[in-house]
């Protein structure tokens, strides 16, 4: 059964040794962030600070900080679960005959149950304050010693697009600037950077906005996927979850959040109002530079009665960030399949960040192949940040970066095989020439052929021969080695 909100899952945690209460005072400034950061680097738990100073709300945080953590969240073995579970679903022909539609009815109610359903109510509203609150209440993390002061890190940003009425949930990076106000830390390329301009091309002097805080696992993993535009967070967070996402409308706005979560903020952004927020703490990282962004005025704040604050840091990797990542290559990979059939297996390594490097393994069918995917690759959503793609034969194993580094600096000649692209970058890319715009490498490290020009012979990879090692496998145990 799903998770029915963020405490079931901190049961669950606890339950399977994957929790440490902290109940003695730690400060929510730089403090938890040690702890946080000590935890997830020797493979700790995830943490509940009972007594952060300053508030009597407990903070939450580490708890996908784990591949064991992240299949408890998605509640699931493996996350190649859900991988196969999509790839079913992507391979769904027209049924043939009767037991065929039968054998159809599971995958159709897997699907029927995705799509969120609207509530009259739920524990969000168990406390309702329009006028005496403040965001100062709440134990927001200032994490890192330049940061440019307490960062909202795991909400879960609700917007609506003016011309389909659809919703979108994202996760961006808030500043507190003071008990009403935060910074909207959405990128140009991000859904809510597109409502937000959308709206003020339509003449609006003001958008709404809620922000929702902690739920159940799968629903806030949702906010960070990378999704097509127009398919709704909530949407998906029921597929993973089996079960529907219960969403309630706004007190100030048509709005709807999760019904579950422990905090929500409603508000507003005004048009052509900008504040400088940052430096931050990144997941680069290194700190990403300050910059003018939108402003969210808060005009109400609901809670559950004794509210938990969920929340995540980002810095050096490997971080919690790095798992949740983790996860999103594994389910995605059916999904890129859609678009690259040759494409047999990826891996993102945690020293790249996500966004700086990608290794892919093909199974090479013409000349110009790896190249061919490298350019697909690019043109996939938020892949299209990728700063270097390594191209790989399909005999490599993506998951070992010892076997790629080895092969594809063997296989290379790099006048050749290096190729650089100019196009748009991510934002937290500091190297770049401009923000949001700069060069992109591939690296075709396949096994080159005579119809891309290579005419020498190819040699073959050092290998005992199978009788040898079947012969020296009895003899080893002889030898007691």
């Amino acid at each position: 059964m799903a998770y029915d909100d963020l405490r079931a899952f901190i049961r669950a945690l606890e339950k399977q040794g994957e929790l440490k209460r902290i109940p003695f005072e730690v400060d929510p400034r730089l403090e938890i962030t040690e702890f946080a950061d000590r935890s997830v680097k020797t493979g700790g738990p995830a943490l509940l600070f009972e007594k952060p100073c300053g508030s009597n709300m407990p903070v939450l945080i580490n708890a996908f900080a784990s591949m064991k953590r992240m299949e408890l969240a998605l509640e699931v073995n493996s996350v190649e679960n859900i991988a196969a579970k999509i790839a079913d679903l992507i391979a769904m022909q027209k049924p043939e005959g009767l037991m065929g539609k039968l054998k159809m009815l599971p995958k159709l109610a897997d699907l029927a149950s995705a799509f969120p359903k609207t509530v009259s109510s739920g524990p969000c509203k168990d406390v309702i304050l329009k006028d005496n609150f403040s965001l100062k209440d709440i134990p927001v993390l200032h994490c890192w010693p330049q940061d440019g002061g307490p960062f909202i890190t795991l909400p879960m940003v609700f917007t609506r697009n003016p011309d389909t009425g659809k919703q979108n949930c994202g996760c961006y990076r808030m500043q507190v600037f003071d008990e009403r106000t935060t910074g909207m830390h959405w990128q140009t390329h991000k859904q809510g950077a597109e409502h937000f301009r959308r709206n003020q091309a339509s003449g609006k002097k003001r958008m709404d906005v809620a922000v929702a805080i902690g739920a159940d696992p799968a629903t806030m993993y949702s906010a960070i996927l990378p999704l097509p535009p127009d398919l709704y967070e909530m949407m998906i967070a029921g597929f993973l979850r089996g079960k529907a996402v219960e969403m309630v409308k706004c007190e100030m706005s048509d709005i709807e959040v999760p019904a579950n979560a422990e905090i929500v903020l409603e508000g507003y952004v005004e048009m052509g109002e900008l504040r400088n927020e940052g430096p931050f703490g990144d997941h680069t990282g290194f700190y990403s530079l300050d910059d003018d962004y939108p402003v969210f005025h808060v005009t109400c704040v609901t809670h559950r009665k004794d509210p938990i604050y969920a929340t995540t840091i980002v810095g050096p990797p490997p971080m919690e960030d790095f798992y949740m990542g983790k996860a999103i290559e594994r389910i995605f990979l059916p999904l890129m399949r859609l678009t690259c059939p040759e494409v047999r297996d990826i891996a993102m390594p945690a020293e790249g960040i996500f966004h700086n490097l990608i290794l892919v393994s093909i199974r090479k069918s013409y000349p110009g192949h790896a190249r061919k995917v490298m350019h697909a690759i690019w043109g996939l959503g938020q892949a299209m940040f990728s700063k270097v793609i390594v191209v790989v034969d399909e005999d490599v194993d993506v998951q070992n970066f010892s076997e790629v580094a080895w092969k594809a600096l063997n296989n290379i000649d790099p006048e050749r095989d290096i190729q650089f692209v100019l196009g748009p970058v991510d934002s937290l890319d500091h190297a770049s020439r401009l923000a949001n715009y700069g060069s992109k490498m591939g690296i075709d490290a396949t096994k080159k052929w005579p119809g891309e020009g290579f005419t020498r012979p190819w040699p073959d990879v050092i290998k005992m021969s199978d009788d040898v090692s079947q012969r020296v496998d009895a003899m080893w145990k002889k030898a007691g080695l």
